[in-house]
């Protein structure tokens, strides 16, 4: 992640398809008018993790690839929670983000708030 700027990091933690449609365009906002004052670290849960979950939405939409990739999909609820709140404390401890920003109402969104 290098060294810190002089402006705000965001860490956008996302893993299912609602969440890839909400932060595209946010994403998109950042790069087109906020990227001298923003710097956006995108972390991929893998909630929804096989390509017409997943990739092809980050190819259709335009989403950068994600920094972080966390390979959590599968597995059952629990055990899904569990490697999202130990890799995105883990991310949150070495980006030291401003915010963290999350969107929806999925596993990855419970894991991220």
């Amino acid at each position: 992640m290098g060294e810190r700027m002089n402006n705000y990091r965001i860490l956008t933690v996302v893993g299912a398809r609602p969440q890839f449609i909400k932060a595209s365009v946010v994403s998109q906002a950042i790069r087109d008018w906020a990227v001298e004052r923003l710097t956006e670290v995108l972390l991929h849960t893998g909630q929804h993790y096989d390509f017409e979950m997943s990739q092809i939405f980050f190819d259709g939409l335009n989403i950068q690839e994600p920094d972080i990739h966390l390979e959590c999909g599968g597995g059952s609820h629990n055990e899904q929670l569990a490697k999202m709140l130990t890799g995105i404390d883990s991310a949150i401890e070495e980006i030291k983000p401003d915010a963290v920003m999350v969107y929806g109402d999925t596993n990855s969104t419970l894991a991220g708030a």
